[in-house]
């Protein structure tokens, strides 16, 4: 096949969640497929992500798109004047004509067999008419975030923003949905929702993969015995939801049982606040963004998962069963993922109910250590990528060959800013 890869982003470095799978996805695909990688970039930046594509990719095209830096005046105007528009500030921040017009001038020939929109947000400048099958895929629910961030927030100003946003996605993701040819989701879960809430017929999903050869645990370094850790890019909503939730209602819980608890959060970007705390709490260490992220597991005497707003799989979860690390999750940061609870990890609801699970592995290590064994065994099995991948080209091929292009309903048809 020939693909052509529809992104916001570069992929190096490799250190979030959706660049993880889509690197992994994309170096499988690469070996049987020939794949044309269209992105928007930010100039200069980017030229050392733009020489290390190849590892991907056959062929690059970047489209210059620049945005708005984060809590800068510039980005507090466009938050407001999104209240004006039909579109989520989270998918109008990427409308471009250029790319748009890319699309179309890479399609028009008809050598390209199917065009993947790789999240949500790059399918705002996918044109109506392609001459070709397209593929969501759909790495979360996004409207389900949404919708998880305004019920947890309580400023009321801002839950009111929030439940704006939530709506405005859902009625972009339903209706994009419904446009695409084939839609693909990483969970059965996923799958289901999009099937009934969306009405979408042609929705299939592919297991999250993991690296079992990267992430492996070396066997050489101690563990910490009272040592959390926590992984993620922390300039993503949830996962700072996630560690302010632990920090401020989970961890003085478990330090009235293990006064000497401490806790890693390794991630890039870490918030003003978290780096602040760390500043004044010996026990929280904030590593900021770093080359290699097995030795802060390693060290780890229990994995921390403790969102409460998310969709899709988390990759950090098979990665720390990959490491065999005994792991605390809540129900949300274990959604979508093929594992049991009580066996491969543990599940905590609640700030007294999590705590308790990690307080419970930290003075059994002996347990701690059958529940790390059991979740590598079963993620080594069962979760590589190559298997995942194949299943990903299967439906891609099955689209192709059905030859489904039909053109789609575009969403934003009113709001495309002029040529």
């Amino acid at each position: 096949m020939r693909i052509l890869w529809l992104k916001t982003e570069l992929l190096h470095p490799v250190d979030k969640g959706g660049k993880i799978r889509t690197y992994n996805m994309l170096k499988e695909l690469k070996k049987d497929h020939h794949v044309t990688y269209l992105t928007l970039c930010e100039g200069s930046a980017d030229e050392m992500a733009r020489a290390q594509a190849n590892e991907y990719c056959h062929e690059l095209v970047c489209v210059s798109h620049k945005q708005r830096e984060k809590f800068s005046p510039g980005f507090y105007a466009e938050l407001v004047t999104n209240l004006a528009s039909r579109l989520p500030y989270a998918i109008k921040k990427y409308e471009s004509v250029e790319m748009r017009r890319e699309i179309g001038r890479l399609t028009q020939d008809g050598k390209v067999n199917i065009a993947i929109c790789d999240f949500l947000a790059p399918a705002i400048n996918v044109p109506s008419d392609l001459p070709c099958p397209t593929l969501l895929f759909q790495h979360n629910v996004e409207a389900m975030i949404w919708k998880r961030h305004f019920e947890v927030q309580t400023n009321p100003l801002k839950r009111n923003y929030l439940r704006i946003q939530w709506q405005k996605m859902r009625s972009f993701e339903l209706d994009q949905c419904r446009a695409f040819d084939v839609v693909v989701a990483v969970s059965a879960e996923d799958r289901d929702q999009m099937k009934h809430e969306y009405s979408v017929e042609r929705v299939f999903d592919v297991p999250t993969g993991v690296d079992t050869e990267f992430f492996r645990d070396s066997g050489t370094s101690p563990i910490d015995p009272h040592n959390l850790v926590f992984t993620g890019s922390m300039d993503w909503l949830p996962n700072e939801d996630a560690i302010s939730y632990f920090i401020e209602r989970i961890l003085p819980l478990i330090r009235h049982s293990i006064p000497d608890v401490s806790l890693t959060v390794v991630g890039r970007n870490p918030y003003a606040r978290l780096v602040a705390l760390s500043s004044r709490d010996p026990s929280v260490l904030v590593t900021g963004r770093v080359e290699d992220v097995r030795p802060f597991m390693e060290k780890a005497a229990v994995y921390i998962v403790p969102l409460r707003i998310g969709g899709g799989t988390r990759l950090k979860i098979f990665e720390a069963m990959s490491m065999k690390k005994a792991i605390v999750s809540t129900t949300v940061g274990a959604e979508g993922l093929p594992v049991s609870a009580g066996s491969e990890l543990r599940i905590g609801d609640t700030p007294e109910a999590f705590a308790a699970a990690v307080v419970d592995l930290l003075t059994k290590p002996d347990l701690a250590k059958q529940i790390g064994e059991r979740a590598g065994t079963v993620v080594r099995e069962k979760f590589g990528w190559a298997g995942v991948a194949k299943r990903f080209a299967e439906i891609c091929e099955n689209a192709v060959s059905k030859n489904s292009g039909s053109g789609r309903t575009f969403y934003a048809r009113n709001e495309q800013p002029a040529a």
